[in-house]
């Protein structure tokens, strides 16, 4: 069997070929980096819910004693809140969180009509459709449980994301967000879940990029020779051979 001699000529194959695949990488790195710091920040950020468009709750109206919510079963946490208009409790019980009408005590679902008038409150803009996504999708990864999308006819595209169990408004993105987005993925090389920057793949070229600096500090040395610094010693000795002759 014919062994493998670790030569400076071996060195700069293996060099030379990982210095390829890493600097497609480097240049992706360049490339998505320029791009996300191009993009206007306050487009790419997900909009919150305008406190403009918040309804106060009535002082004087008649809420159902939570006494009575105990028909719900066990409660371990309960919110008053608004719902587009409606004062709701948000129940937090063993078997997640219910919704029940502040004013009657019944049970309150959020439906795809409730979800486009908590979405509409953020945008104006026609509503083009509405879709129910039972685990979050890669643009509202942030959130969980099951959700609305509600999607407008807007310039950017605009979705809104809608909680189902709780009816609160979530996060909007747009077409200025989905690109910065693509080039995150890029950038932390997360090609599945977009969130994780210390994956086992980025490791790995992190490792890769310190193996090409080291093998590149071991050829750099390895290329030169002492009569690549003649033309230093020859500088060298002038200044002593001019004063001689003077």
């Amino acid at each position: 069997m014919k062994r493998i001699r670790l030569s400076p000529l071996l060195f700069r194959r293996i060099h030379k070929w990982v210095g390829l695949i890493l600097g497609a990488q480097f240049l992706l790195w360049a490339l998505s980096g320029s791009m996300m710091a191009l993009l206007d920040m306050g487009e790419v950020g997900g909009h919150d819910m305008p406190a403009a468009h918040a309804h106060p709750l009535p002082a004087e109206t008649a809420f159902v004693d939570p006494s009575r919510l105990a028909a719900h079963g066990p409660v371990s946490g309960l919110t008053l809140r608004d719902l587009v208009g409606r004062p709701v409790y948000e129940l937090r019980t063993a078997g997640g969180v219910r919704l029940v009408d502040a004013i009657d005590g019944q049970r309150v679902a959020i439906d795809a009509e409730v979800a486009q008038a908590v979405a509409s409150m953020a945008n104006e803009a026609p509503v083009r459709d509405v879709a129910r996504l039972d685990r979050p999708n890669l643009e509202a990864r942030e959130h969980s449980g099951p959700m609305w999308r509600v999607n407008f006819a807007d310039k950017a595209n605009s979705s809104a994301y809608v909680s189902a169990e709780t009816g609160r408004f979530l996060v909007m993105r747009g077409d200025t967000w989905r690109t910065w987005d693509f080039f995150w993925m890029l950038h932390n090389m997360d090609y599945v879940t977009r969130t994780s920057f210390n994956h086992p793949l980025i490791i790995f070229v992190a490792f890769g990029v310190l193996w090409m600096s080291g093998t590149g500090f071991y050829l750099l040395f390895k290329s030169f020779r002492a009569a690549d610094f003649r033309w230093l010693r020859r500088r060298r000795r002038t200044p002593a051979n001019s004063t001689a002759s003077i």
